[in-house]
């Protein structure tokens, strides 16, 4: 082989190394030498607050995700709105229905107090989002760390990234696509509307005016959507009006959501569009009959959504308030 073919098969294979995920850079127990106390305080804060509030684990579940699929798991969710930029958060897709975010900070401030600069903001998140599915009765996993804080946070990224609950399928399952994840990975990862709240105004176009032919969405069960026209009233002014996600085990992390979904009481359109199409809907049967299937499947799930788009080694920085980019 000649020099030329020797310099560019190396080129080649310098490049195919550079371009692996920077995921390959996390490692499960990355603090284990330089804040060995890390996961133990972020599991101890998210516990306080969900004895408190059961509802904080969901908050902190979607966070986790809502921070994933913008920008990468960078905890850009995080970042609070300065009178010259609005940041994620304040985004209709984030507020008011995100929550959570005292947990991180309270975890934050503990954790600079004995390791400072060391435990980025982001592994903050994922932690605490494992804990969360830990506490409401799912599979504990390990979360590979090493993510460092991004310094960008923008409203205007939520809009392309978020599925808002009015997806039907084909769209669900290209806007999982774009960050690397299966169909099937999207209908197990719907499942994590097994635990939580939305608000009303999430959902009420399928009670209410749904089409020309129907004031009601015909793949709504009738006595579940009585009952939400009851909790959701047309016409109320009240944005703060929430209901349960998954109404028959709504504080588990339980395979309970794909029986409701598989009775036509899926809350969203996105829910109840998994029996669409033959083969998300045998998954949801076969969640529904091995919730430990789901569990597990969950799990491995979660972890592939944490090497999103991740920062490693020098890039970004290790935010010492995870709500201020540093100076």
């Amino acid at each position: 082989m000649s020099p030329k073919k020797i310099n560019c098969v190396t080129m080649v294979l310098i490049i195919c190394f550079l371009s692996q995920d920077a995921h390959s850079q996390l490692e499960i127990g990355f603090y284990s030498i330089s804040c060995s106390v890390a996961e133990f305080v972020v599991k101890d804060e998210v516990r306080k607050a969900f004895t408190r509030d059961p509802g904080i684990a969901a908050g902190l579940v979607r966070m986790h995700f809502h921070d994933c699929f913008v920008r990468g798991c960078d905890a850009s969710v995080l970042i609070d709105s300065t009178p010259q930029n609005t940041a994620e958060k304040d985004s209709p897709a984030n507020n008011p229905s995100l929550r959570g975010y005292e947990v991180i900070d309270n975890a934050k401030a503990r954790l600079e107090a004995v390791c400072k600069g060391m435990v980025s903001c982001a592994d903050i998140v994922a932690f605490a989002a494992r804990d969360s599915v830990e506490l409401t009765g799912g599979l504990g996993y390990d979360v590979p760390a090493g993510r460092r804080d991004g310094r960008i946070s923008l409203a205007s990224d939520t809009a392309t990234n978020l599925p808002p609950p009015s997806f039907n399928l084909d769209k669900l399952t290209q806007i999982f696509a774009a960050k690397g994840l299966t169909q099937e990975e999207m209908v197990t990862l719907s499942g994590a509307h097994t635990i939580g709240r939305s608000h009303c105004s999430s959902f009420s176009n399928r009670l209410y005016n749904f089409s020309s032919m129907s004031s009601q969405d015909p793949s709504l069960d009738g006595t579940y959507a009585t009952l939400l026209k009851q909790q959701c009233p047309q016409g109320s002014t009240n944005q703060n009006l929430v209901v349960p996600m998954n109404p028959s085990s709504p504080a588990r992390a339980d395979a309970g959501y794909y029986v409701d979904v598989l009775a036509n009481r899926g809350l969203f359109t996105s829910d109840q569009a998994l029996l669409t199409n033959a083969a998300t809907a045998k998954q949801v049967n076969e969640n529904a009959r091995s919730p430990f299937l789901w569990m597990r499947k969950f799990s491995a799930a979660m972890v592939k959504i944490g090497q999103i788009g991740v920062l490693t080694g020098e890039d970004g920085e290790i935010r010492t308030n995870c709500r201020v980019i540093n100076s």
